[in-house]
């Protein structure tokens, strides 16, 4: 589940811009690709402040670390149940981010080992799969590895694939997708949404560990 993106995004462009330029993301630097899910590969329309509202989570809090935080059991598998709804309905208006469909088609044409590692739920994560036929076996969701940004479901993937971690990127659209990356040693890749372009490796920022927008407190 990621929340607030546009300003991380619009600020890291910025940013970048100054310093360093835009680095095009090419597959022949690549050995694999892991990608998020919403608003990465899908479009989402998650309502962040009316799943709070639904379960007394802080504004300025992250959804699943302060469900952790609920000591009551009844109210914590309430606060989960709740969740899970608001992500099932997200999932069925799910579509593909524009040119994400033949981002992967390319990736597969190269013959790159492809994943996901997402937030979200398995049973919303697997509808939207299901629903927008993404070619892809290998996902990982919040039920199978501790939640980005901890960098265990990357790292779980690298050791199956057999693949050095600097040699795999980690492609997300907010700032837990690359805390995760930096943290598993992988290439971290901002998809920004560009506006302008359906092309989706025009809308890739490679996003350096000394990013200062982007180092964990």
């Amino acid at each position: 589940m990621n929340q607030n993106k546009t300003t991380h995004v619009i600020l890291v462009d910025t940013l970048i811009a100054k310093t360093q330029g835009h680095l095009i993301f090419s597959f022949d630097n690549v050995s694999g690709i892991i990608f998020d899910l919403d608003d990465t590969l899908v479009q989402t329309q998650l309502n962040f402040a009316a799943i709070k509202k639904d379960i007394a989570c802080p504004h300025d809090a992250d959804i699943l670390t302060f469900v952790e935080t609920i000591g009551c059991m009844e109210t914590k598998a309430k606060a989960h149940q709740i969740i899970l709804e608001h992500e099932l309905d997200d999932a069925l208006s799910s579509t593909w981010m524009p040119g994400a469909e033949n981002f992967v088609q390319q990736a597969r044409a190269k013959q790159l080992p492809l994943a996901i590692v997402t937030r979200n739920c398995k049973a919303a994560t697997n509808t939207k799969i299901d629903k927008n036929k993404i070619d892809i076996e290998l996902v990982v969701t919040r039920e199978d590895a501790p939640p980005k940004p901890d960098p265990s479901a990357l790292l779980q993937i690298a050791e199956q694939w057999q693949l050095p971690c600097e040699e795999l990127a980690y492609i997300g659209d907010y700032k837990y997708d690359i805390f995760a990356a930096h943290n598993a040693n992988m290439q971290a890749w901002l998809y920004t949404n560009c506006a302008e372009s359906n092309k989706f490796e025009d809308c890739l920022r490679f996003i350096s560990k000394n990013n200062l927008l982007f180092q964990q407190a």
